[in-house]
């Protein structure tokens, strides 16, 4: 017998308008660029940047920010290891609906472990997620990261005041191959708009920005 709230009893709706629709009204495709990185890295600057690039160019974006979404999407979630996945899921998912809206969606979330980013990978088509093998990983050092410390949080993750924190007593697990690398040249970190100006013409090399 049925019972009321059974996944087994739902079924998928199909509306008229679909992703190709909005994607010509939009001139763009919809796709998701992640960035991950460690805390510090330059992820929120990187993805806002990107965002307003992307509009002075006329383009429709919209950036999940890991912080932000844990106001509110994601607010009774904590950080050990299964509500981090749970955190990643959720963002995968909301993420995966702004694409086939036909945005350009940019999640900026530290997102530490592979698998959790490859599961987020697995739901959209290849061509549509630029995560994993085609991945922007935020390749900034441990010191570097540590020594910006914006938020005060590795100083406190230090005096042991925080427990789980990435990259001091939990791992990070860097992306094994990626499509967009940005790491200090010469010991420089590159400034925002030039970082964001790689993935812009990653992007419209690769078709995302006519539909």
């Amino acid at each position: 017998m049925a019972t009321l709230g059974n996944s087994a009893n739902i079924f998928w709706h199909e509306c008229p308008v679909g992703q190709a629709e909005r994607q010509k009204l939009l001139n763009q495709k919809g796709c998701v660029v992640w960035i991950t990185g460690l805390s510090g890295s330059g992820k929120s600057t990187l993805a806002c940047t990107l965002g307003r690039e992307l509009h002075s160019r006329g383009h429709l974006s919209y950036v999940l920010d890991g912080d932000n979404l844990r106001h509110g999407l994601n607010k009774n979630l904590g950080f050990a290891p299964e509500d981090r996945t749970e955190n990643i899921r959720r963002v995968g998912e909301v993420a995966k609906l702004f694409a086939d809206a036909g945005l350009i969606c940019i999640a900026s979330l530290i997102s530490p472990y592979r698998k959790d980013r490859d599961s987020c990978r697995a739901l959209l088509p290849d061509a549509n997620f630029i995560e994993a093998r085609i991945l922007v990983f935020m390749n900034m050092p441990l010191s570097l990261c540590e020594g910006r410390d914006p938020k005060g949080l590795y100083k406190l993750a230090r005096a042991g005041k925080i427990k789980g924190f990435t990259g001091i007593d939990d791992p990070y697990e860097a992306p094994s191959n990626c499509e967009i690398e940005l790491r200090q040249i010469n010991g420089v970190c590159p400034a925002p708009s030039e970082m964001a100006g790689k993935v812009v013409s990653y992007l419209d090399g690769k078709g995302f920005l006519q539909a």
